[in-house]
């Protein structure tokens, strides 16, 4: 007969339903001291493991204060989270402001609703070394027409040219450049401050009311404002709070916008097309 087979306990794992324990004897036959043993030797290790973590949590905090020495940066809160004022220039097109005798405009591009045309659409601007600062895909007005609202900095020039490209893809319909002034533009930004911060210093609350921002969150550990509008407000929101170093993070969307004409010229791009198929 074929020896029945011993676990120990690195091979089963499972005291529940195994009808032996780690010996190999039958749990009837369990002696209660040993059971009490064993039993002290589980207490035993659970306290050494409150114990390390306990231990690793003091070595976390001696650690962090030493980064707060030697970096200037401080705790904001009990989950080592860290506010850090934004470096100018290290921050992309947020805060780099060399864009010197360029101009932002704004491309409003309309495609067919197919798979790749983005991809198609920025290699333009690669192609062309023009760095986008933000882009916007969106399902139009128009059944299966998207529209893609597209900002760049760049001479008249160059965003001529980088229409004209556009338009010669095939399933493009229509794309036209703006500046500012020629569009109704709008931004969404979310904040998330440090909420101590916030309840300690009246002046980042009378920021929050002053720039009509909305409070959407918040927490024992940060809040959550949204600030919406044009892009300089957004920014000027947020340099007005990094300022006061309660900042710990910010994201805003891509911009949308519209035009300030009367008329929608896909619609009447579209109309004019086919009646020309009608025709012919």
């Amino acid at each position: 007969m074929e020896q029945e087979k011993k676990y120990g306990a690195a091979e089963c794992g499972d005291c529940n339903t195994c009808p032996r324990n780690c010996n190999g004897q039958n749990r009837d036959d369990v002696d209660p001291a040993q059971e009490a043993l064993d039993a002290a030797v589980l207490a035993a290790a659970a306290v050494d493991r409150n114990s390390y973590e306990k231990n690793l949590y003091r070595e976390r905090q001696a650690t962090l204060a030493e980064d707060v020495k030697a970096t200037g940066y401080h705790e904001r809160f009990s989950k080592n989270a860290v506010a850090a004022p934004a470096t100018p220039g290290k921050e992309g097109s947020l805060l780099n402001q060399n864009h010197e005798g360029l101009t932002l405009y704004t491309l409003i591009i309309y495609s067919e609703n197919y798979a790749g045309i983005l991809n198609q659409i920025t290699a333009v601007f690669t192609r062309r070394q023009v760095n986008i600062e933000s882009l916007n895909v969106c399902a139009s007005s128009t059944p299966g027409v998207h529209k893609y609202t597209i900002t760049c900095y760049c001479k008249r020039e160059m965003a001529e040219m980088l229409v004209k490209q556009i338009e010669k893809k095939i399933d493009v319909l229509q794309a036209n450049c703006f500046v500012d002034d020629e569009i109704f533009i709008l931004e969404t930004s979310l904040l998330k401050l440090s909420t101590p911060l916030v309840l300690a210093d009246k002046e980042i609350s009378r920021i929050v009311r002053r720039f009509d921002a909305r409070i959407v969150e918040v927490n024992p550990t940060f809040t959550t404002v949204e600030k919406t509008g044009i892009t300089d407000d957004i920014l000027a929101f947020f340099h007005q709070l990094n300022d006061l170093g309660c900042v710990l993070q910010f994201v805003r969307s891509g911009r949308i916008a519209i035009t300030k004409s009367c008329i929608e010229h896909l619609d009447q791009y579209l109309t004019q097309r086919e009646e020309d198929s009608h025709q012919q």
